[in-house]
């Protein structure tokens, strides 16, 4: 199964940016811990940007080039982008969206999400674990 799996703004600072919140690992290490959990069992196709429109073409893409999901951590787009989830809305695979902190426990527009309506679930307040669950998840489903 062919799985893409989108990171948002600033995800490329992980590992640095605020380790108290979002964790040690880099998005290297995330996608190395889920690869290994998971051997043949995906082909993973992991992408980051800063940039929204990026992301969106990603995604409207994502159909031709073969992918059957979408795990994707749209970062602070999740409060603000209409566009990405209208983008989302159009991919008709599984979509999972991942969170790495608990955003109830944080300010109070992170509260609000956006991008989650598109999707077939949210994950969140797990660290790198879940990005595991969804694709624990999408495993599970196709079967």
């Amino acid at each position: 199964m062919k799985v893409l799996v989108l990171g948002g703004p600033n995800l490329n600072l992980l590992g640095q940016r605020e380790p108290e919140i979002y964790g040690s690992d880099t998005l290297k290490d995330i996608e190395s811990f889920v690869n290994s959990s998971f051997g043949e069992e995906f082909v993973s196709v992991w992408r980051q940007s800063n940039d929204e429109s990026e992301l969106i073409n990603w995604i409207q893409d994502a159909k031709s080039e073969g992918f059957e999901a979408l795990v994707i951590n749209p970062a602070g787009l999740t409060h603000t982008s209409v566009s990405l989830h209208d983008a989302l809305k159009f991919f008709e695979g599984t979509k999972i969206e991942v969170h790495l902190s608990n955003t109830y426990k944080r300010e109070e527009f992170r509260k609000v999400k956006i991008t989650s309506g598109a999707s077939d679930g949210v994950i969140e307040g797990l660290g790198k674990y879940g990005y595991k669950l969804a694709f624990q998840y999408i495993l599970d489903k196709r079967k």
